[in-house]
């Protein structure tokens, strides 16, 4: 009898995951029905419908979990060991990455928790499974029947009927795949003819000889593996900034989302490489243990945790602060301490001159710089209210910064009120924006351009936050309100399509960076009319997937720039901040950090264009903008990268398709 009871349980647990997979074909159906056949009535001023179809909007709520909320069924059985490499002392490595309280790294992922996961450590995982478990394209069409077989049984994308729900440990255990899900695995063995996904360039690849010491904006591109090395000239690796050429280095704190540490100690110079190093991490319970073990091996490393006292926030910052014999240095940066994103991703980062100390007794007011940058790095690390910091600003507070042309845009979680609402996030930008420029007298308004790696859930329609608040900052010129006609400056957003994943460098697995997720898309489908493919012919990385953010505004024909911000903030709320309680309150989830170029604080009106950075020969008095300008709109066949459903329609460029299982 107790067989027979089994028995019938197990059918009816058959019977419901299968209903559960036809359930989310169909909703998957219809959502890509929606992107095709919906229309779409764009509520600004100034129409910016693409060539791409018209989007609905969705029904769902404005306010919903951010982007960290993941889909629940990336249960595909993970290999025993997820590990990029293994470090040169045989410790096995893990990389780990910042993320809300119940972040975890297992495979498979959870459920979401109530109070958040980290999408971006599953969707790096997902795109490491993929590239060590490639699904090779297949150009027979399979039938109907054979499709929904093969998605049924798979279930790899099954959506969760809800962003929020949760099951508890005993579910989620009687709710595992059956051992038939074996066989999947059987059918796709990884493929003989793979290349590695990640490996180390030669030493020539890497620098041997400091950028120009005139450098005006001292910002840089990433080198990138598998392009021409004429765009890779005057480009640094993480192998570059850390070298003996910048300065004897003393200690080091290294600020960021993830972390691969045995991979990130090897990148010091084997004679900096036991010098003291501190990490500051937002990891919290169990991914904060296993980072921790992954530092057993390194006696000369200790941490510092990132309170993070709001949902959905992550400490997102990538920032290095360095200390020599011969001064100190900051480094501003899109990269994660990961060998993925060092190798070919686009990646940005500002690099700030050599700091001298300040002579004993100086005041406290002594080195400071015309951009106020000393006075708001030493803000923003307070603002971690940390005792591992304190010896840091008391550093910082030594030493001459005076040199600094640029201005510090930075997030720290909170509620502000007052005159501290300006203080971070956006508002802090729209600040700087009216007092440090001039309105551009044009009769066509100037278009802003953002570009970013992943996108969080800006609300119902653009009127709750991007064509509101968001625009009402980026198009800020000048004092007194006037912002250069807000209301009907266009604006493009670039963010890469699923071609432009599928014909890069890395192929689908570049997409495990790029994570929107399908349960954001929709519910907010009047975004993607705004969107613009990534194309870098200029700076040789078109194919070389952005993991850089940046934001500027551009003069009509493009050949000019009123500001220019690199940041770790994407397009997100939790990121920049929004305005609560009739705009009396700014809330901000997340810690973020980014360099704003005004072309006041470099003596010029605007910043002209760089069209062609590279090979860089020396200093130029033009900026070089990261990708092309204009961008480029979508398409009547792109559509947004979306990485937790599969794209197997054609082969990336190693010959294989996504299928996020």
């Amino acid at each position: 009898m107790c067989t027979r009871t089994r028995h019938a349980s197990l059918i009816i647990s058959a019977i419901f995951f299968l209903w559960l997979s036809i359930r989310d074909v169909t909703m998957l159906r219809d959502y890509k029905l929606k992107i095709h056949n919906s229309k779409h009535v764009h509520s600004c001023t100034m129409s910016q419908e693409s060539q791409h179809g018209k989007w609905t909007l969705s029904s769902s709520d404005d306010e919903d979990p951010p982007q960290q909320t993941v889909s629940k069924a990336l249960n595909r059985p993970i290999p025993a060991s997820t590990d990029d490499h293994h470090s040169p002392l045989g410790v096995q490595q893990e990389s780990t990455s910042s993320s809300s309280p119940d972040a975890k790294t297992e495979w498979p992922p959870e459920p979401p928790k109530p109070d958040g996961g980290s999408v971006g450590s599953e969707a790096r995982q997902a795109a490491h499974y993929n590239q060590q478990n490639p699904v090779k394209f297949e150009n027979k069409a399979p039938s109907a029947s054979t499709k929904r077989k093969r998605e049924t049984e798979d279930s790899g994308w099954a959506l969760s009927s809800s962003d929020d729900e949760a099951a508890d440990s005993s579910d989620r255990k009687r709710k595992q795949p059956s051992p038939k899900r074996t066989k999947v695995e059987d059918r796709r063995p990884p493929s003989p003819h793979r290349e590695p996904d990640y490996k180390e360039e030669p030493e020539e690849f890497y620098e041997t000889s400091l950028p120009p010491s005139d450098e005006i904006f001292r910002f840089y591109l990433n080198k990138v593996s598998g392009v021409e090395k004429k765009y890779n000239t005057g480009a640094l690796h993480i192998r570059d900034i850390l070298s003996p050429l910048f300065g004897t280095l003393k200690e080091s704190v290294q600020f960021n989302y993830c972390f691969d540490i045995g991979w990130m100690v090897q990148q010091y110079p084997p004679e900096f490489r036991d010098k003291p190093l501190m990490i500051v991490h937002g990891e919290k319970r169990e991914s904060k243990a296993r980072l921790i073990q992954q530092a057993q091996p390194y006696g000369h490393i200790r941490f510092c945790q990132a309170k993070l006292d709001i949902a959905f926030g992550t400490h997102h910052t990538k920032m290095m602060l360095l200390w020599y014999e011969e001064g100190f240095r900051v480094v501003i940066l899109t990269s994660n301490m990961i060998p993925h994103d060092w190798y070919q991703k686009t990646q940005g980062l500002w690099l700030s001159p050599l700091y001298p100390r300040l002579p004993e007794g100086s005041p406290s007011s002594a080195g400071e710089s015309p951009t106020g940058f000393k006075r708001d790095l030493l803000d923003y690390l307070r603002s971690y209210r940390s005792p591992e910091l304190e010896e840091w600003t008391q550093r910082i507070q030594e030493h001459d910064l005076s040199d600094t042309r640029i201005y510090l845009v930075g997030s720290t979680p909170g509620r502000y009120l007052g005159a501290d609402m300006d203080r971070w996030g956006h508002l802090r930008l729209r600040k700087l924006l009216s007092e440090h420029t001039r309105p551009v007298q044009s009769e066509e308004p100037w278009p802003v351009v953002g570009q970013f790696s992943s996108i969080g859930s800006l609300g119902a329609d653009e009127t709750k936050w991007l064509a509101a608040e968001f625009q009402q900052t980026l198009t800020t010129l000048g004092k007194g309100g006037k912002a250069l006609g807000s209301r009907n400056a266009p604006m493009h957003l670039v963010y890469p399509s699923v071609d432009n994943v599928r014909t890069s460098l890395e192929g689908y697995p570049a997409g495990g960076s790029l994570p929107y997720s399908i349960q954001t898309a929709q519910r907010q489908l009047w975004l993607h009319s705004y969107l613009h493919r990534w194309i870098a012919k200029g700076t040789g990385r078109s194919h070389a997937m952005p993991h850089i953010k940046t934001f500027m505004r551009a003069s009509p024909d493009f050949t000019e720039l009123a500001w220019f911000l690199i940041t770790s903030a994407n397009l997100s709320k939790a990121a920049w901040g929004a305005l609560e309680k009739n705009s009396t309150q700014m809330m901000v989830r997340s810690y973020e950090l980014g360099v704003l170029f005004l072309p006041s604080a470099f003596n010029m009106k605007t910043f002209r264009v760089q069209k062609n950075p590279f090979p860089a020969t020396g200093p130029s008095t033009s900026f070089p903008v990261p990708f092309d300008l204009p961008p480029q709109r979508y398409g009547s066949n792109d559509q947004p990268w979306i990485w937790n459903i599969p794209h197997t329609q054609a082969p990336d460029t190693h010959g294989n398709v996504w299928v996020p299982s």
